[in-house]
């Protein structure tokens, strides 16, 4: 990355801190905290709770679901109903609750509005991206009532240029290079499908897929 020594480090450590979140560090500043509606670390998590796992890209959002409170700092809060197209469909299972189109919406985290200046801050998720415009990711893909869910933190992966772990991560961009030095801070029995694809394409993808399911 063409840094000195030193400030490397100083990356890693904050990085480490504040970017990944892993668990032990879940209470990420700025990362919101980690939500995990169905198992999603590993490759057997994907083929097991997943019906697709795709490549897309949002094309676009609005603002949906919004809540007002009537006291505290925050105004109200507003979640983005984003619009994507599917760049790939890598896997799916044999039986899909539902087909997967060539583009599809989803709910994602959106905005908190404190009282005192009206303006927007992002919300994020912990350990995971707030799936933005002018990004791509890897998502494994739950149909759930009525509409696309990923299966949680670990289900939705940056994968700008078909690199894991390159793009847009709690609302920051990241190279796969930031999300590798983070990594050397995270838990060291660390076994998820989101660190061994780091740096890697969809055909590394399609493998880890076929190997969780015993091809």
């Amino acid at each position: 990355m063409g840094r000195p020594a030193v400030a490397a480090l100083a990356f890693a450590t904050v990085a480490a801190a504040v970017v990944l979140g892993r668990p032990g560090l879940n209470t990420v500043v700025g990362c919101g905290y980690g939500s995990e509606p169905w198992p999603s670390q590993t490759a057997r998590d994907w083929v097991t709770y997943a019906d697709h796992v795709v490549v897309a890209t949002p094309a676009g959002e609005q603002d949906t679901g919004r809540q007002d409170y009537d006291r505290g700092p925050v105004a109200y809060t507003v979640d983005r109903l984003v619009a994507f197209r599917t760049e790939g469909v890598l896997w799916s299972t044999e039986r899909p609750r539902h087909a997967i189109g060539r583009d599809f919406d989803m709910v994602a985290p959106g905005w908190r509005v404190p009282r005192a200046t009206g303006e927007r801050v992002e919300a994020t998720t912990g350990d995971a991206p707030r799936l933005e415009t002018g990004h791509t990711y890897l998502l494994a893909l739950r149909w759930d009532e009525g509409g696309w869910t990923v299966l949680g933190e670990g289900a939705a992966v940056p994968f700008d240029d078909g690199v894991a772990g390159r793009g847009e991560w709690c609302g920051r961009v990241l190279t796969e290079a930031d999300v590798a030095a983070a990594e050397r801070f995270s838990r060291k029995d660390d076994r998820s499908l989101e660190k061994a694809l780091l740096g890697r394409g969809e055909a590394a993808v399609s493998r880890e897929l076929a190997r969780a399911e015993g091809r």
